[in-house]
């Protein structure tokens, strides 16, 4: 084998390893799009195992924005998911315990009169 040999085989699997990448992607956007129905979906996965490349091109240039909002948004829905759920589990300042705590604090410091610290604990208990 020749160095030639070896970088047009290189390229080669380069180009297979591309081309999956955005198969899979093509298809993942496909099934995770509520707005698509099933007839559509099956037209568009026949259209890509029928005609590959044409079809790939021609949903990346038909659909291809659309793929970048879908994905967006559901990095948004998970990073909002994952807050919460770490807010949940260590038990965030939202905790009515937390606020009076610090309530007192300012109380003892000096920075709140009574009244004020009875309107905060009365805020965190309702």
């Amino acid at each position: 084998m020749t160095l030639g040999d070896f970088l047009w085989s290189l390229l080669a699997i380069y180009a297979i390893f591309f081309y999956f990448m955005i198969l899979f992607r093509v298809i993942g956007d496909l099934f995770s799009d509520p707005d698509a129905g099933g007839l559509a979906k099956t037209v568009w996965l026949i259209a890509l195992l029928v005609l590959p490349f044409l079809s790939l091109f021609i949903y990346l240039i038909i659909r291809g924005k659309d793929m970048t909002h879908r994905a967006t948004a559901r990095a948004a829905e998970m990073n909002a998911a994952q807050r919460d759920y770490i807010r949940q589990v260590a038990g965030t300042p939202d905790d009515a315990t937390t606020k009076i705590e610090k309530a007192h604090n300012l109380f003892d410091a000096g920075a709140i009169s009574a009244a004020e610290f009875d309107t905060l604990k009365a805020q965190a208990l309702a």
